[in-house]
C-alpha cells in the first residue's frame, strides 16, 4: 500500500508565513473568430513566453505547427491590444520531425533558440518530445527524455497528456517541463473522487540538456456534476516565478456544459527539502513520497461575471506581462480555441496581477 506524505513541514510552515502570494483577474482581451496573419489562421494557442519584447505564441496544429510572434499592449490595468506580427513555420522536413508528431504544447525562448514541447501521439506509438529550433523554424536537437515517458513503455503514458507545459527555471541554468496527466504506473486520472494523480515535473540542466531532477505534483478532482462522456482534469501550463516556487495551470474539462465545459485554476506549488526527487522512480502507485506543496490562488469561477459570456474557455498558456502601474508583475494567459472545431471557442487572453505581501 502507497503512502504519501501530505503534513507540511515546519520550514514550509515558515515560508509561508514569510510571504504571502496572491493573483488578482484585471482584465480580459479576446481576439476575433478566423484571423489570419501571413494566410495563417490565429487559433489553437496552447503556449506563450515573452522574449526580447516580444511574445512567442506556439500553435497546436498538427497538420501546419507554427509560432506566433506579436506584442501584447498594456495600459491602465487593461489588455488595450494584441498585434500578430510575424509566423514562423517549423520545419517539417528535418528526419526528427518525419519521425515524429509535432503536437507542440509549450514554448519558451532562451538565448535566441526557440524550444518547444509536444506530446507526440501514444495511440501511434510516437514518442513525446523536448526540442530547439532555429528563429527561421528550422530543427536545431532533441532533448533526451526518462525512457518511461516514452511512448511503448512499460509506464504507459497516456495519450494526449504527456509534455503540456514547460518554464524556463528563475535562475536561467535550465528549464522545467510538465505532464498534463498521470503515467498509469504512477495513479488513476483524476475522478469525482479523491484518487492519487500525480504528475512529475522534470527539471533539464542547459548545459548537459539532461534531466537531473524532478519532482510530482497532486492533481485535483473533479467538481462539478457529470453531463457528458468527457470528464478529465490535467495541468496545462506551468511558469517558475522565483526559485522553487511556481504557478502550475489546472484545467478540468466536461463535455455536456457547451461552452460552459472548463474549470481553471491557478495553483501556487512549493519545493521544499521535503520534497522527493522522484527522477530515479519507475513507478510512483508503490513508492513512499512527498509531493509538492500547492496552495489555490485563482478560481475562474470567482469571475466568470467579467468574462466574455460568462466564459473561461482552454486556458494552456502562462506567461509573465508587463510591470503595472503600481510596481506589481503581472500575468499574460492564452486559451487554446482549438480553432472552434469542437463548437464555440474564444481566442482568449487574461490579464492577472500578481500581489505579494
Amino acid at each position: 500500500m502507497k503512502k504519501i506524505v501530505l503534513a507540511l513541514s515546519v520550514f514550509g510552515l515558515l515560508a509561508c508565513k514569510q510571504q504571502k502570494i496572491s493573483l488578482k483577474f484585471l482584465d480580459e482581451y479576446v481576439i476575433n473568430d478566423s484571423l489570419v496573419i501571413n494566410n495563417t489562421v490565429i487559433g489553437g494557442i496552447s503556449g506563450i513566453d515573452f522574449y526580447n519584447n516580444n511574445y512567442y505564441m506556439v500553435v497546436d496544429d498538427a497538420t501546419n505547427p507554427r509560432i506566433l510572434i506579436g506584442n501584447i499592449s498594456v495600459e491602465n490595468d487593461s489588455i488595450q491590444s494584441v498585434d500578430f506580427e510575424k509566423v514562423i513555420v517549423v520545419d517539417t522536413t528535418s528526419q526528427f520531425t518525419k519521425n515524429h508528431v509535432l503536437d507542440l504544447e509549450s514554448i519558451f525562448v532562451d538565448k535566441g533558440t526557440i524550444n518547444l514541447t509536444s506530446e507526440g501521439s501514444i495511440q501511434y506509438k510516437k514518442d513525446p518530445s523536448i526540442f530547439e529550433i532555429h528563429t527561421d523554424g528550422s530543427f536545431k536537437r532533441e532533448v533526451k527524455i526518462p525512457n518511461y515517458f516514452k511512448a511503448t513503455s512499460e509506464a504507459k503514458p497516456k495519450h494526449n497528456g504527456i509534455f503540456e507545459g514547460s518554464s524556463k527555471s528563475f535562475d536561467g541554468k535550465g528549464f522545467w517541463v510538465a505532464m498534463e496527466a498521470p503515467l498509469e504506473v504512477d495513479g488513476e486520472e483524476p475522478t469525482f473522487h479523491e484518487t492519487e494523480s500525480p504528475v512529475r515535473i522534470t527539471y533539464f540542466d542547459n548545459e548537459s540538456k539532461k534531466a537531473t531532477k524532478q519532482f510530482a505534483y497532486q492533481l485535483e478532482k473533479i467538481d462539478k456534476p457529470a453531463k457528458g462522456k468527457i470528464n478529465l482534469n490535467g495541468s496545462t501550463a506551468i511558469l517558475e516565478y522565483k526559485k522553487n516556487h511556481f504557478f502550475i495551470i489546472e484545467r478540468a474539462y466536461q463535455s455536456g456544459y457547451g461552452s460552459h465545459g472548463n474549470v481553471v485554476r491557478i495553483f501556487k506549488a512549493t519545493i521544499d527539502e521535503t520534497s522527493t526527487n522522484t527522477l530515479e522512480i519507475q513507478s510512483l502507485k508503490n513508492e513512499k513520497y512527498t509531493l509538492l506543496k500547492k496552495e489555490l490562488l485563482l478560481d475562474f469561477s470567482t469571475v466568470e461575471n467579467q468574462l466574455t459570456d460568462g466564459i473561461i474557455d482552454n486556458i494552456e498558456a502562462i506567461a509573465f506581462g508587463p510591470k503595472l502601474a503600481n510596481g506589481n508583475k503581472s500575468l499574460i494567459l492564452a486559451a487554446d480555441d482549438n480553432f472552434q472545431l469542437y463548437g464555440k471557442q474564444l481566442n482568449q487572453f487574461i490579464l492577472l496581477e500578481i500581489e505579494e505581501k
